[in-house]
């Protein structure tokens, strides 16, 4: 069952995501050239730690970071480690904090010093069909308007949407009711109600759809080796607007005051 959240609950979302997406602008900011993969989680542990949160991520299943990590051809869940940033990769960041009992959960992709058209298209790509996904995160709708909308913005623009991994409720747990596909196949699914918390996060290949899982157990790679981008925001269905509540905007007056000092 999905869980409809108080406006207490939600409050606490809104922090919650508010240090989440400040972590997340802050370890994209960091990223550069020859820094290694391990760094980044190290960093993010760092800032995490200093907003008083913990890592959602880190021993969830047996994960082993802070956050996950994942280059080039790496859709999501890379692991850190001793791997070189170079010129012209692409990187997706996925940051989850624990915040007064509430998970905010965001993603972007960063180009590490530039990169070429093809892979700016797809981060483009990618980040406008979260967009058009959160647009329909609106009382009445159904769980499938949401996929549809992503998966029309994708294959419009000749590429492809993951399908083995998808978009979820979240809340006090990292994964909660119900599953949000980036593509959608027919039939009916779940009506969207005011008080809903979703993590809606597209998976965009620049080639074909198909994904498997390293020996590591976690890091999910393209199977024809091509480039990956992957956006998530947390959100809250309303009767109107979607909230996006991973924004930095929410961050709690009393974090700002103890930054300050």
């Amino acid at each position: 069952m999905s869980v409809i959240k108080s406006e207490d609950d939600i409050q606490s979302m809104r922090e919650a995501g508010a240090v989440a997406n400040t972590v997340l602008r802050e370890v994209a900011a960091f990223v550069e050239p020859g820094r290694m993969t391990r760094e980044l989680d190290e960093f993010a542990a760092e800032r995490i730690a200093l907003y008083g949160c913990k890592s959602a991520f880190l021993g969830y299943r047996n994960y082993p970071c802070n956050i996950c990590i994942s280059v080039n051809e790496e859709v999501v869940h890379g692991i850190a480690g001793d791997r070189r940033l170079l010129f012209g990769d692409v990187v997706s960041l996925d940051v989850g904090v624990r915040y007064g009992g509430f998970v905010g959960d965001n993603a972007l992709t960063v180009a590490v010093g530039g990169c070429g058209v093809e892979e700016q298209s797809l981060l483009d790509v990618t980040e406008q069909s979260l967009l058009a996904g959160i647009s329909k995160a609106v009382d009445g709708n159904r769980v499938c308007d949401i996929s549809r909308a992503v998966q029309e913005c994708v294959e419009h623009n000749g590429m492809a949407v993951v399908r083995e991994f998808v978009g979820h409720g979240v809340g006090r747990a990292v994964h909660e009711e119900p599953q949000i596909p980036n593509f959608y196949e027919g039939g009916k699914s779940p009506r969207l109600k005011a008080g809903m918390t979703l993590a809606i996060e597209p998976m965009v290949n620049l080639g074909s759809p198909l994904v498997e899982v390293l020996a590591d157990r976690w890091t999910v790679v393209t199977r024809d080796g091509r480039r990956s981008a992957h956006f998530e925001h947390t959100v809250l269905v309303t009767e109107n607007e979607p909230e996006i509540l991973t924004c930095p905007e929410n961050m709690p007056s009393a974090l700002k005051a103890r930054l300050l000092n």
